[in-house]
C-alpha cells in the first residue's frame, strides 16, 4: 500500500493501470504474505471493538461492536462501489476517475504485479473499514447507530476516499510535496482523530455519570489491544505489497517504537501517580504503533525508539489535558493518541528518515530518495508538515459538515434517559451480560 511512491518510481504507472499499482514480477510469497496482513488488518475490526467496549460501561458493550459492525459492512460495500476507483482510479490531482465502479476492470491475476489489482484492492479496502471502527470511539455512548450508519456512508466517499487518493494514490501531495506516509499516519489516524473530534464536539460531552464511569473489563480491553499490536504487523508489514527485506524491516521497528511508548507511558504515569494501570501500559503501547506507522519504512530501528518514546510523551500529555481542562468529550482519546500521534508521526519522517530507506531501485542501480532534516534536507519535514496541516483541516471541516448536515434530517444524538440507561438495551436489545 504505502510503498507506492516508491513503486511508482520503479515502474511507472500507465493509463491502463491504478494509480499506485505496481508492475514487478509476480510472486507466491508476495501474494501470501499480502492475504496473511490482509487478515491480520480485519482481525483489528475485533481487536477495536474489544478495546473500545471494554473500556466503557457494560451497557455500552453491545453497541460498541454493533458500530464496528456496521462500519464494516459499510465501508466495505462503498469501497468496492467507488471508494477504490476514487482513491486509485487515477492519478487525477483531487480525486481518481470512475473507471474502476463496481471494481469493473479489477482482476484477480497477479501476472502483472507483486499482487494482483484484486488483491491490492482487498488489502486497502481493510485499512478503510479498521479507520471508520476508530472514529467510534471518539464519540461512543451518545451518537444513535443510525445516524452513525448515514455518516460513514458519506465520510466514507467524501472524506477517506480523498484521503487515500492525495496520499497514495497519486493526488496532490504528491504532485505539489515531498511526502512520505508507508502505512497511514496521516490517511488513518490523523483523519480517524479528527474526524472522531469533529463528531464529539458537534454532539456535545456525555452525561457526567456516565463520563466519569470506569472501564468494565480490563480483560477485555487487553485482549482487544494485542489483537491491535498482532494486526499491526499486518497494518505496517503488508504496506510495502512485498515480503522482502524491507517487510522485516518494518516489523522490527514497529515492536520497538510500540514497546517504547508502553515503557514511555508507564514511567509518566509512574511519576505522576505512584501507580502504573494496565490501562496506561496499553495505551503506551498503541501511541508507540501510532507514531511509528507513518515512517516505518523510512528510519532505522535506532531512531524508532526516540520515536515512539517522544509519541507516548506527547499524548500521555494531551490525554491529561484533555481529561483535566477540556470540555470537548473524546470519550476514549482518539484525538488524544491517534490524532496527536499521528502527527508526530508524520513529522518525524521528516526528521528522522534516511535516503538509504526512501530511495528506490531502479535498473539495478540505486537512487537515494529524499531524506530528513537531521540527515540534511529540509523538503521532506516542508513536505510532511504542510500534508499534516492539510489532513487536520481538511478531515474535521469535511466531518463536521457531514454531520451538520445528517442533523438536519435526523437525531444524531441519543436523548439523556437512553445515554443513562444504555444503548445496549434501547436501541439494540441485546444487553451483552445478564
Amino acid at each position: 500500500m504505502a510503498f507506492i511512491c516508491m513503486t511508482m518510481l520503479l515502474a511507472g504507472t500507465s493509463s491502463a493501470e491504478p494509480a499506485g499499482y505496481t508492475t514487478s514480477v509476480a510472486s507466491s510469497g508476495d501474494v501470501s504474505w499480502i492475504l496473511v496482513s490482509s487478515v491480520l488488518v480485519f482481525a483489528m475490526v475485533p481487536g477495536v471493538a474489544f478495546f473500545y467496549g471494554g473500556m466503557l460501561r457494560k451497557q455500552s458493550m453491545t453497541a460498541t461492536m454493533a458500530q464496528c459492525l456496521i462500519a464494516t459492512g459499510i465501508m466495505t460495500l462503498s469501497w468496492i462501489i467507488c471508494g477504490y476507483t476514487l482513491a486509485f482510479g487515477s492519478d487525477g490531482f483531487w480525486i481518481g476517475n470512475l473507471d474502476r465502479l463496481f471494481l469493473n476492470g479489477v482482476l484477480e491475476d497477479a501476472s502483472g504485479g507483486a499482487v494482483s489489482e484484486l488483491q491490492f484492492a482487498m488489502f486497502q479496502m481493510m485499512f478503510a473499514l479498521v479507520t471508520a471502527c476508530v472514529v467510534i470511539g471518539a464519540c461512543a455512548e451518545r451518537v444513535r447507530f443510525t445516524a452513525m450508519a448515514w455518516f460513514l456512508v458519506l465520510w466514507g466517499i467524501l472524506v477517506y476516499s480523498p484521503m487515500a487518493h492525495w496520499v497514495w494514490g497519486g493526488g496532490f501531495f504528491d504532485q505539489l510535496f515531498v511526502v512520505r506516509d508507508f502505512a497511514g499516519g496521516t490517511v488513518v489516524h490523523i483523519c480517524a482523530g479528527m474526524t472522531g473530534l469533529a463528531i464529539a464536539m458537534f454532539v456535545g460531552p456525555r452525561i457526567e455519570t456516565v463520563r466519569k464511569s470506569r472501564a468494565h473489563s480490563i480483560p477485555f480491553t487487553f485482549l482487544g489491544a494485542m489483537l491491535l499490536w498482532v494486526g499491526w504487523f499486518g497494518f505496517n508489514g503488508g504496506s510495502g505489497l512485498m515480503a522482502n527485506g524491507q517487510t522485516v524491516h518494518v516489523c522490527f521497528v514497529t515492536m520497538v517504537a510500540g514497546a517504547s511508548g508502553l515503557v514511555t507511558w508507564a514511567l509518566c504515569q509512574y511519576l505522576l501517580t505512584g501507580k502504573v494501570g494496565t490501562l496506561g501500559l496499553i495505551t503506551g503501547g498503541i501511541t508507540g504503533l501510532v507514531a511509528i506507522t507513518p515512517g516505518c519504512a523510512y528510519v532505522s530501528a535506532l531512531a524508532s525508539v526516540p520515536i515512539g518514546i517522544i509519541g507516548a510523551a506527547l499524548c500521555f500529555c494531551m490525554v491529561r489535558m484533555i481529561h483535566s481542562r477540556v470540555r470537548f468529550d473524546d470519550a476514549l482519546d482518539v484525538f488524544g493518541v491517534h490524532g496527536i500521534g499521528g502527527i508526530w508521526g508524520a513529522i518525524a519522517v521528516g526528521l528522522f528518515a534516511e535516503s538509504q530507506y526512501t530511495g528506490t531501485m531502479e535498473g539495478g542501480i540505486f537512487s537515494p530518495g529524499p531524506c530528513g532534516i537531521l540527515f540534511g534536507e529540509m523538503d521532506l519535514l516542508v513536505g510532511q508538515t504542510a500534508s499534516v496541516m492539510i489532513t487536520l483541516v481538511f478531515c474535521f471541516a469535511a466531518s463536521y459538515a457531514i454531520v451538520w448536515a445528517l442533523s438536519r434530517f435526523m437525531t444524531v444524538r441519543v436523548d439523556e434517559a437512553t445515554e443513562r440507561i444504555g444503548q445496549d438495551i434501547v436501541e439494540h436489545g441485546e444487553p451483552s451480560y445478564e
